[in-house]
């Protein structure tokens, strides 16, 4: 099965309709997961998330998120364990000239892991690191 990992970045432009990328990213996952896709996440990005939807768009949207994702059986969450963190704090260090979070290199060192290739995201992070951005578009940030 295809995985797509989805950063903070491509859960609030779903959740968000007011966001310029709500639909294209809410038509790539739908077609992603037509195509028999699996969706993953890390703990730390649903922890990103949900304080993110809580802050810009409200606890009842931030609940609402969190029942849809957690309950989806096409969407797993990876948890960043100690040996995972550990890892991306070297890469957090080693790539002293970039601005990566340090969310961002946890991902990044799932996303190694678990041989996931794209990411849904407009975070331009993700391609300087070596991954491919779903859907492709022109204007990553």
């Amino acid at each position: 099965m295809k995985r797509l990992f989805v950063d903070t970045a491509g859960w609030m432009a779903m959740a968000d309709a007011r966001d310029p990328m709500h639909v294209s990213f809410r038509t790539a996952r739908d077609q992603w997961l037509e195509a028999g896709g699996m969706l993953v996440v890390s703990n730390y990005v649903v922890d990103e998330t949900l304080t993110l939807i809580r802050m810009r768009l409200g606890l009842n949207a931030a609940e609402q998120w969190w029942d849809q994702v957690s309950e989806s059986p096409r969407c797993r969450t990876e948890w960043v364990t100690p040996d995972r963190a550990e890892r991306a704090v070297r890469w957090f260090f080693r790539w002293n000239d970039q601005s990566f979070s340090f969310t961002d290199c946890t991902s990044f060192v799932l996303m190694k892991e678990l041989q996931i290739e794209k990411a849904l995201t407009a975070d331009h992070h993700f391609l300087t690191a070596g991954f491919e951005i779903f859907p492709s578009f022109r204007g990553a940030q």
